[in-house]
């Protein structure tokens, strides 16, 4: 594996640790920020979702500047949003602005969520393309790590600990913009914007031993797609189409986000103290840590589809048995649970989906594609965290996570029925299997 390739997916997937970061510190900071504006249940619930709102937003229109500015601007942009977030909610005199600068966190978490894979995949040599977009969703769950141990860290350290928390991500962003300088254009982007020579000397890099084949490839590609319809909705495209918005369907139906939003109010749910209940939160994020790296370790070695069914299988087991301990009210096993539901989920769900949807899309489309997939994965996980809280307290824990495993149980059938292998097949092979010319 190219040196420079290599460097090129870190930098890049830095954008999904600040995505990490920026979705979980809120954890922390939530409660304080309820007290301090005197919000009700449901303007509580707006603030924690504003976010993620901007994420649909930016995860919808994420392929726009992605295909007209190309992928490197488009980060750059992202990397803005993300410093300019971090200072303003940590700075923010009222409630309105905070919710401005979350919003602006939230736009470029949904953008990177479609630019940062749609980038690495199409720099990334077939054999390798799994681990190296997989980075992506690693940097994910280490963000998400390092937010909960510095929400961790910083809980007591005064009146206005939550505006440290928020405040934090400031430098991160400002060294993933900085470290954007040294990345190049996507290849296939620049050979679909007729500039041959700039994406020959970048494919060069990325492996000159088959230069040509590559830009026959893609040129091949491109000319199949220019007699049809760009419409990511004309039927040649149903099959990548149905399967990205059926991925991103099952990962949030999971419960993922509910967990990760609101760990410790579960853990307090469980009778566990404040303390306990955010240490036990820093447990979720190491276990989601290491699991993922797993997953992306053997991504490229056994496939897609057997993380998958693994994983769901896994999944099925642990929700019904949190279930079942919320109906008889035992909760001792609880915590173990759900260590063991966010291991089998990081090392499925958590290292395939963003490798998956950023393979199975024609050069043609694939940043729409990307878009589609990430804002179905975005509008699902914006409903569930804001009526986790309100399914929790009326219908009681057991029927939420029963609900979740229910899901789980139709995500194995699909994973069994309907999901290809893309494992070490090159983007313009993918395309030649699920698309029809």
């Amino acid at each position: 594996m190219q040196r420079k390739v290599l460097f090129w997916s870190i930098v890049t997937a830095l954008g999904g640790f600040l995505f990490g970061f920026d979705t979980a510190v809120i954890s922390g900071a939530e409660k304080a920020i309820q007290q301090l504006w005197q919000l009700s249940a449901v303007a509580h619930g707006f603030t924690i979702s504003i976010a993620l709102i901007g994420t649909v937003i930016g995860a919808m229109f994420g392929a726009v500047p992605s295909d007209a500015l190309g992928r490197r601007q488009t980060l750059r942009w992202i990397a803005v949003l993300y410093l300019v977030s971090a200072v303003g909610a940590a700075l923010s005199p009222a409630w309105v602005p905070f919710l401005v600068f979350r919003f602006l966190g939230g736009l470029g978490v949904g953008a990177s969520s479609v630019t940062a894979p749609l980038y690495i995949s199409e720099i990334s040599p077939a054999e390798s393309r799994g681990r190296l977009v997989g980075l992506f969703q690693f940097n994910i769950v280490f963000g998400i790590l390092a937010a909960y141990l510095s929400n961790y860290l910083l809980a007591n350290v005064g009146d206005h600990s939550w505006r440290l928390m928020l405040g934090v991500q400031a430098v991160p962003a400002l060294a993933f913009l900085l470290f954007l300088f040294r990345v190049p254009e996507s290849p296939r982007w620049l050979l679909l914007h007729g500039r041959l020579a700039e994406g020959r000397e970048v494919l060069q890099i990325i492996n000159p031993t088959n230069v040509d084949a590559t830009v026959a490839a893609i040129q091949a590609s491109q000319a199949q797609a220019a007699g049809q319809s760009e419409s990511l909705w004309s039927p040649q495209y149903r099959a990548p189409v149905l399967l990205a918005m059926a991925f991103a369907f099952f990962n949030q139906v999971s419960g993922i986000n509910a967990i990760i939003y609101y760990a410790p109010r579960i853990f307090e749910m469980t009778g566990r103290g404040e303390s306990a209940a955010l240490l036990s939160s820093a447990g979720i994020g190491l276990v989601n840590f290491v699991f993922t790296l797993l997953g992306v370790n053997l991504i490229d070695r056994f496939g897609r589809r057997t993380l998958m069914w693994v994983g769901s299988v896994g999944l099925i087991a642990t929700l019904g048995l949190v279930a079942r301990a919320f109906y008889t009210q035992q909760f001792g096993t609880v915590p173990g649970l759900l260590f063991a539901y966010i291991a089998f989920f990081a090392f499925s769900q958590g290292a395939v989906i963003w490798v998956f949807i950023s393979e199975i899309f024609p050069n043609a489309v694939r940043a729409k594609g990307q878009a589609l997939g990430s804002s179905t994965h975005w509008v699902m996980a914006t409903v569930i965290a804001f009526t986790f809280p309100w399914f929790a307290e009326h219908l009681g824990g057991g029927s939420t996570f029963a609900f979740f495993c229910a899901m789980m149980v139709l995500q194995l059938v699909f994973v069994l029925r309907f999901m290809p292998e893309t494992k070490g097949t090159s983007l313009e092979g993918v395309e030649k299997t699920l698309v029809m010319h």
